[in-house]
């Protein structure tokens, strides 16, 4: 999935191949002549020391590199004569430091590095800047990636949770609309051991909000969730009753948030559940 970075007013497309990111150095070009890209990756391409560059990357991470063609290059380079494309690299090398694309997002890509080494023939301002935006970039991904795979923790374990009460609290006589019942029951158990609220009061307390209190939560409490369920799931095995099994899951909550949020955002704690229901 392609992403983009704006680096001095110049919107760059960024993507990750096979474990490589790569980014559009025909983006990149744009920044020093909007309608020479092509010119400007050439001249560049001439340079000895980008060939040298080039080729020292491929070895040190391209097991299929073809150094001797890689050799030819190097001889012919700064004569001249010399002109070399990114597509002509790619094809007699079998360099995979460069990327062709077509289509919407089309251009020249180069591997993170390469490009760096790009944007300092272009500009040690514009190389800065473009370190710096493509750093926040990787942040932010990052970021999202741990929320996605506590979230993706979360329904695994909430299967967990469904199993344990179908299996010991749903007789096989219920109705279709009793069971949807007792399962919203138990979730409203873990949405009041957590939250303070169950999801018909989240639901009244934020109208307009889309998706359901879950989707709101934060990564503390996504974690916190998914270890609920857990425990919830044990619980229900036990036989434990509704209410007991509040109390508990509510004093888990309670001592797990506080030490997550130790780690990370300021927690505004949790009230304690005196009664079960």
């Amino acid at each position: 999935m392609a992403s983009k970075i704006e680096v001095l007013d110049q919107k760059i497309t960024t993507f990750t191949q096979h474990g490589i990111e790569y980014i559009c150095i025909t983006d990149m070009a744009r920044f020093k002549h909007a309608e020479r890209t092509g010119v400007i990756i050439g001249n560049w391409m001439r340079n000895r020391n980008t060939i040298e560059f080039l080729g020292i990357w491929e070895q040190l991470n391209n097991p299929g590199f073809k150094v001797i063609e890689f050799d030819d290059f190097k001889k012919q380079a700064g004569l001249n004569s010399f002109t070399l494309t990114p597509k002509q690299w790619i094809e007699q090398t079998g360099a995979i430091g460069f990327v062709s694309k077509a289509g919407r997002y089309g251009g020249t890509y180069a591997q993170k590095d390469i490009a760096f080494e790009f944007a300092s023939w272009i500009s040690v301002e514009f190389k800065l800047y473009l370190i710096k935006e493509f750093q926040r970039l990787k942040e932010q991904e990052f970021q999202q990636l741990g929320w996605d795979i506590r979230r993706n923790l979360a329904k695994i374990n909430y299967l967990i949770h469904t199993d344990a009460i179908k299996q010991n609290l749903i007789p096989d006589t219920l109705t279709p609309a009793q069971i949807s019942h007792v399962y919203a029951d138990e979730a409203d158990i873990l949405n009041v051991a957590l939250f303070g609220v169950t999801a018909r009061q989240w639901r009244e307390q934020n109208p307009g909000a889309k998706g359901n209190m879950r989707d709101h939560a934060n990564v503390q409490q996504l974690v916190c969730l998914a270890n609920l369920e857990t425990m919830n799931a044990y619980l229900i095995q036990q036989g434990v009753t509704a209410g007991e099994r509040l109390q508990q899951l509510n004093a888990l909550a309670i001592s797990q948030m506080t030490i997550l949020s130790r780690q990370a955002l300021p927690f505004t704690g949790l009230q304690n559940i005196d009664g079960g229901n």
